[in-house]
C-alpha cells in the first residue's frame, strides 16, 4: 500500500512528517526524494502550460530563449535550459531563419559611394534615427511576384518605412525611403546604408536623399553581410511568415506583411540583439522619441 498520501496528511495537520513517518514505519529520505519529484513534475507541468501559451501568442515562432524572457517579465524565474527540455519534451520547436540568398542587381555604370558603416551594426540608443539600412526581397504570390522594400533603423532594429510593388524601379525604395522620413524626422546627416543595387545607386534615389540631407552608403559587391540586418530582417520575415503558407494574391500577402511588420515585429517580437526586448519596447527603454503609428491603407 503506498503510504506517502497519509504522510503528506499528516503534514498539513498537527503531526510533523518526522512523527507520521515513524508511525508508518516509512523512510524520511525517501518521502522527501518522493515529495520532492511529485513537487518538481507538478511545476514541469505548470511550465509547459505556459510555455504553450507564449509559444502559440507567437504564432508559433518563438524558442527558447525568447520564451525564456517572455516568462521572465511576466514573473516566471525559470532556467533558460530547463525551458528548453520542456519544449522538447512536449515536442515544441520554433522557427529558425533560412540562409540568405543574394538577390542584388548592381549596376555597373553607377556613381561610386563610400561604405559609412562599414559592418558596424552596433546597437546603440544613442543613435536612433542616426544609421538607417535597406533592402528589397521577393515574394511569390499566385498573381506574380510582390516586391518589398524595407527601411531598418540600425539603433532599435525598427521597421521605420516600408513599401510594397508588383515592380522593381527605383520607385519603390524611394517609396520606402519616403515613408521612414515621414514617420520619424530625422535631423540632416542620417547615414542610409544599402547593397549596391542598381535602384538604391540611381540618380533619381540620390536626388530624393539629397532633398532631405541623407547621406547614402553602399556595401560592397556580393557581400551580403555587409547589409547583414537589412537581410536578417528578411529571413525572419520569410520564416515567420512568408514561406508558412501560399499567397493567391498580392494584396493578401500586403496586408499580412502590414499586420506582421506593425502588429508584431515593431511592437511585441522580442530581438536578441536588443536584450530580447521588442523594438517599441527598446525605444520606450532608452527614452527614444515615440514613432507615429502607420495606419493600413
Amino acid at each position: 500500500m503506498n503510504v506517502y498520501p497519509f504522510v503528506e496528511a499528516e503534514q498539513a495537520g498537527e503531526h510533523s512528517v518526522k512523527r507520521a513517518c515513524e508511525l508508518l514505519k516509512v523512510s524520511r529520505s525517501a518521502y522527501y526524494a518522493r515529495h520532492e519529484r511529485s513537487t518538481r513534475a507538478r511545476v514541469d507541468e505548470q511550465l509547459t502550460v505556459k510555455i504553450r501559451e507564449v509559444h502559440a501568442a507567437s504564432d508559433g515562432t518563438y524558442g527558447a530563449p525568447r520564451i525564456h524572457a517572455e516568462l521572465a517579465d511576466a514573473g516566471l524565474r525559470h532556467g533558460r535550459k530547463r525551458i528548453a527540455r520542456r519544449m522538447r519534451a512536449a515536442g515544441i520547436r520554433g522557427k529558425s531563419p533560412r540562409r540568405w540568398r543574394l538577390t542584388t542587381i548592381a549596376d555597373p555604370n553607377a556613381t561610386a559611394r563610400p561604405d559609412l558603416i562599414g559592418r558596424d551594426f552596433t546597437v546603440d540608443a544613442t543613435a536612433v534615427d542616426t544609421r538607417w539600412c535597406g533592402d528589397i526581397t521577393y515574394i511569390n504570390t499566385w498573381e506574380g511576384w510582390l516586391y518589398l522594400a524595407t527601411v531598418i533603423d540600425l539603433a532599435s532594429r525598427r521597421v521605420v518605412g516600408w513599401a510594397v510593388a508588383d515592380h522593381l524601379r527605383t520607385d519603390l525604395v524611394d517609396a520606402a525611403l519616403s515613408d521612414a522620413l515621414t514617420r520619424r524626422r530625422p535631423a540632416d546627416g542620417l547615414i542610409f546604408h544599402s547593397d549596391r543595387g542598381c535602384q538604391y545607386t540611381s540618380a533619381q534615389h540620390a536626388r530624393l536623399a539629397g532633398q532631405h540631407g541623407v547621406r547614402l552608403s553602399v556595401g560592397r559587391r556580393g557581400q551580403c553581410w555587409d547589409n547583414a540586418v537589412a537581410e536578417s530582417f528578411f529571413a525572419t520575415l520569410k520564416t515567420e511568415l512568408i514561406h508558412r503558407q501560399a499567397w493567391p494574391t498580392r494584396t493578401a500577402a500586403r496586408q499580412a506583411i502590414f499586420a506582421y511588420v506593425e502588429g508584431w515585429y515593431n511592437t511585441r517580437r522580442r530581438h536578441s540583439s536588443l536584450g530580447y526586448l521588442s523594438p517599441a519596447a527598446y525605444e520606450t527603454a532608452t527614452s527614444a522619441q515615440p514613432p507615429t503609428v502607420r495606419t493600413a491603407a
